[in-house]
């Protein structure tokens, strides 16, 4: 695993993310490159365009040029590096690919997505069949669209853009908002165990359906309890906190607390939720007494388990 790919996928469709052009997609569509999991393959399944593949395939080119897809990031952010997977496409993958993005605000149609500036943040880079290529992006641009190059044509099973969510809160201005929200900006950026799934999840959008779209750690048994730390879409006053243990039935943390760190001020905590009794498979909502503005909320469990979701809702400062 690249370092990379421990920061969230800003393309993943589950984080609203869509593929919303693309040059060809006459074997396959191009709605398969940011679906979540692994490609899947099942070996002589033929429909009537040919072998049915987990990704997006464009036909043969006859003519100069080569094949394109735009995506929409489901969170505009920085990119930190970008994943281009061929899983199973092993005669018929592009031998290069490059990736550009542009910052396009408002909603932007198509026709107005390729008439955008485009930055170049992967160069054309030789690809293999069946393999994923992990290629890091130094530019510190903020970006809302990206755009696949694919030389001259071929399959790319998976398209995943990992990052920080820089988000226009302006939006929010004078309203309350979820602080920890991946959407808003939120990001995990430590955490005692991850052993069955990412800690990023607890922050994502919607509910968990199960428990590997949560948060869960490994059983502890050395005495301590597990935690993680939230850095806030911006340094805030927390008044509602909601933790789900929704799914987790026989896993759920005992307790909670919560504590938070202000701005600027060094190691210093204040607490925001003193250790409190959790239930199994129940969307808890507390109420917080004012605070201070932080920037970071540490997420304290006992002893261990999982969550399926942390909402941290209050006012920016």
């Amino acid at each position: 695993m690249t370092a990379f790919t421990s920061l969230p996928d800003l393309a993943l469709r589950t984080l609203g993310g869509s593929v919303v052009a693309a040059s060809d997609e006459s074997f396959a569509e191009k709605e398969s490159l940011i679906r979540p999991g692994r490609p899947g393959f099942q070996a002589e399944t033929f429909g009537g365009k040919g072998q049915v593949y987990d990704g997006w395939e464009t036909r043969r080119r006859r003519e100069p040029g080569h094949d394109w897809a735009i995506v929409r990031l489901g969170l505009p952010g920085v990119v930190h590096g970008v994943v281009i997977d061929t899983a199973w496409f092993k005669g018929n993958y592009p031998p290069y690919a490059s990736v550009d993005a542009t910052a396009a605000d408002g909603h932007p149609s198509p026709a107005e997505l390729e008439r955008a500036v485009w930055t170049e943040i992967v160069p054309r880079t030789a690809l293999r069949g069946d393999a994923e290529h992990h290629l890091p992006v130094a530019d510190p641009g903020r970006y809302t669209h990206v755009r696949l190059n694919a030389y001259p044509d071929g399959g790319v099973a998976r398209l995943r853009v990992h990052g920080e969510a820089r988000p226009d809160l302006s939006l929010y201005d004078g309203l309350s908002l979820d602080l920890a929200a991946l959407q808003n900006g939120g990001l995990v950026t430590a955490c005692s165990d991850e052993f069955y799934s990412s800690p990023n999840n607890v922050i994502a959008p919607g509910l968990a359906r199960h428990q590997a779209e949560g948060w869960e750690t490994a059983r502890r048994r050395d005495g301590g309890n597990d935690w993680l730390v939230i850095r806030l879409a911006g340094p805030g006053v927390v008044r509602l906190a909601e933790i789900d243990t929704t799914n987790l039935i026989f896993n759920a943390p005992a307790a909670v607390s919560l504590t938070g760190r202000p701005a600027g001020d060094g190691d210093r905590e204040i607490e925001l939720l003193s250790r409190t009794r959790l239930q199994p498979d129940t969307p808890h909502r507390f109420r917080l007494p004012p605070a201070e503005p932080v920037t970071h909320v540490r997420v304290d469990i006992f002893p261990d388990g999982g969550l399926a979701r942390v909402r941290l809702h209050g006012h920016l400062a």
